[in-house]
């Protein structure tokens, strides 16, 4: 809807052709005689329309035994707010709605009148730029705002098990042990504190949330920290936020909780 408001935006009435009533569908129309990539999405909206008209016209009773008897030909349903900007939303799911403004942006003097915002130098060209990252996106499966910590993967699932699970160890104890660092008494408690802190924060950033993402995660990989010492188990993992790729490993005693006497 924002799209079509920028591309209607001080639209030449001359542009809008004899199509008035449907002023983006005479826009692309009139792109796609001299556009190629244009005239291939005027193909594709027409026929969608087509089909969106024969089920229209097609009685429930007839519906139900094509939706029976034949799968081979499936008529996309489109919701009214689909059909509404279906001309945007095919080039857009097509990738290529970029280009297209782009391709209006250069010839704006054709469609549109000086002072319209894309016959802008500056914001024209931005519209067409910020079209890119949409475009470069696969519309397959509908996707809830908060999809990235509500469905994590089967894999992750398992991984969170064997991490949080109390009989996935044979030296664990009945209860699950307190996510804390068993204290020393020839030491403070000021930097065991801290480890354990920083041990509980790393177990619940393994979680999808709001501000991280968990990417990839994987048990009991070995790493060996100096020349005399044995690999130890921990688990590796890559978060994802904002700005930054984190990757992170924790021995499996520190995710445990339990440290011992080992440094």
């Amino acid at each position: 809807g924002v799209v079509e408001a920028c591309l209607l935006h001080m639209l030449k009435r001359r542009a809008a052709g004899f199509l008035r009533t449907d002023k983006v569908a005479a826009l692309f129309t009139k792109i796609g005689k001299t556009y190629a990539i244009a005239g291939d999405i005027c193909k594709k909206v027409q026929e969608l329309q087509q089909q969106v008209e024969s089920r229209k016209n097609q009685p429930n009773g007839q519906e139900s035994l094509k939706r029976q008897g034949s799968t081979t030909s499936k008529t996309p349903v489109l919701t009214p707010q689909a059909i509404k900007h279906i001309w945007v939303r095919t080039a857009l799911i097509e990738k290529v709605l970029d280009k297209i403004v782009q391709y209006i942006v250069d010839n704006c003097s054709k469609y549109y009148e000086k002072e319209a915002l894309l016959a802008d130098p500056v914001c024209g060209p931005i519209l067409a730029s910020l079209l890119v990252g949409p475009c470069a996106l696969e519309y397959t499966k509908l996707k809830t705002t908060d999809h990235y910590w509500t469905d994590p993967s089967a894999d992750e699932l398992v991984q969170r098990h064997r991490i949080h699970g109390v009989h996935g160890r044979q030296d664990s104890p009945s209860k699950r042990p307190a996510l804390g660092i068993r204290k020393r008494h020839s030491s403070g408690s000021t930097s065991e504190d801290r480890f354990a802190a920083s041990a509980r924060e790393y177990v619940e950033s393994l979680h999808q949330n709001s501000r991280t993402h968990l990417l990839y995660g994987k048990n009991n990989v070995l790493v060996q920290p100096k020349d005399d010492l044995e690999a130890i188990p921990g688990y590796l993992s890559l978060h994802q936020s904002a700005d930054s790729l984190t990757l992170k490993w924790t021995p499996n005693q520190l995710m445990n909780g339990t440290l011992g006497d080992s440094e």
